[in-house]
């Protein structure tokens, strides 16, 4: 069925005639964030000790939490000779969610990695892990997999893989994943049951990957959590004034306009910004050395600023040499790419492990062939979505 295009074209006349007010008061937001940003920017134990008050009373906070640094504190490229000799291991998933429409509702995960030197001619190495979910007996029952289970099996995954691919290394080596550090269980049913046992294995996965000093890191690109501008939030809070949920007055100001504002950014092309430790609920899951920190790096240049949010365990944050060579390495690779700065190991980590429709096909056929001969009755692929395949005749799909 063709859109409402005429009704369409009327919303967006109606978007159109609020923008005015709108950027008004996020303007006015903004400069008040700015303002904040200032008046606390040498105030990191105060904010601090505000920080830690407020989660006796709100024990879900989230937000930044301040080192030592000046909150503006930034920091330029650092001339990291580390960083041309140690390889860069980066590794990225992709999965197939069981498909309750299929003939053959199987599941797949898998990882994709490479691992280079800047210093080398040589070619990369790209190994690959694929690991096929499927169960004969939820097969017949129907009983399959969630998506939020299956994420959290890939999500384990890389991080084994990315372990693996540390220790064959014969020295320090800088370990990327795309994404936060933070293992999220969701809120699946089937998921939640399977976090706590997943947990105990990062756990582990973490300590000896600190035991390796690799130089460990989430990179989030493009960032949404606003950690740093709720920060500011939390400094000015006060509990007559409301619930904290409730309390937004820089509503709509990002950490990523904070450090990144177009043509006056707060972090020039290649700094990055003060480490902050994260401060959440799950922080108990991460103790001691493991704990989850983050700063921001600008892999922009000051007329584009693109500010990505990179999460490092503790070790990384008190080893100055292994930070050094992280933060030179990351504005190395992102300026590979040109002018839409990501990192490029990261960029081929994601094109190794993307699972492309005709394996996804070859996969079933594969499935097939071995029900067939153990002699168990295929069943068939929805009306559903088989009128779906019918309307849309050719379509091509990747699995990431």
């Amino acid at each position: 069925m063709p859109l409402d295009f005429a009704n369409i074209l009327q919303e967006v006349k109606n978007i159109g005639a609020e923008l005015p007010a709108r950027q008004q008061d996020l303007q006015k937001r903004r400069e008040r964030a700015r303002a904040w940003l200032r008046a606390l920017a040498h105030q990191p134990e105060a904010l601090r000790r505000k920080v830690e008050a407020l989660t006796e009373s709100i024990p879900n906070l989230r937000c930044a939490r301040p080192l030592d640094d000046d909150l503006d504190a930034h920091y330029p490229v650092p001339q990291a000779a580390a960083a041309e000799t140690m390889p860069i291991i980066a590794v990225d998933g992709s999965q197939i969610y069981p498909d309750r429409h299929a003939a053959i509702p199987f599941g797949l995960i898998n990882v994709g990695g490479i691992i280079m030197r800047m210093d080398s001619r040589a070619a990369p190495d790209t190994p690959i892990l694929s690991k096929i979910i499927f169960d004969a007996t939820d097969y017949a029952a129907g009983n399959l997999p969630s998506e939020g289970l299956l994420s959290l099996q890939r999500d384990i995954k890389e991080r084994q893989f990315l372990l693996a691919q540390v220790e064959k290394q014969s020295g320090n080596s800088i370990a990327l994943s795309d994404g936060p550090l933070e293992l999220w269980g969701g809120k699946d049913p089937q998921a939640a049951a399977e976090f706590a046992k997943q947990q105990q294995d990062y756990r582990r996965i973490l300590s000896r990957l600190r035991d390796a000093r690799a130089a460990l890191a989430g990179y989030v690109d493009k960032p949404g959590a606003n950690l740093v501008t709720r920060l500011l939030e939390a400094a000015h809070y006060q509990p007559e004034k409301g619930h904290w949920e409730d309390y937004h007055p820089l509503a709509g100001v990002s950490d990523r306009w904070l450090f990144g504002q177009r043509h006056a950014p707060l972090l020039k092309g290649g700094e990055r910004s003060a480490i902050f430790a994260l401060q959440s609920k799950s922080a108990a899951q991460y103790p001691g050395d493991m704990a989850i920190h983050f700063f921001y790096l600008n892999v922009g240049d000051e007329a584009h600023p693109w500010p990505v949010r990179v999460e490092i365990p503790r070790w990384v944050v008190e080893d100055a040499p292994l930070l050094d060579a992280l933060h030179a390495a990351l504005v190395q690779q992102a300026r590979l790419l040109g002018a839409r700065p990501y990192p490029y190991v990261l960029h081929r980590a994601h094109e190794i492990a993307l699972i492309r429709h005709e394996e996804k096909y070859q996969i079933e056929q594969l499935l097939a062939q071995e029900l067939n001969r153990h002699h168990m009755a295929l069943d068939e692929i929805s009306a559903k979505q088989t009128g779906k395949d019918t309307s849309a005749p050719g379509t091509r799909r990747r699995y990431a």
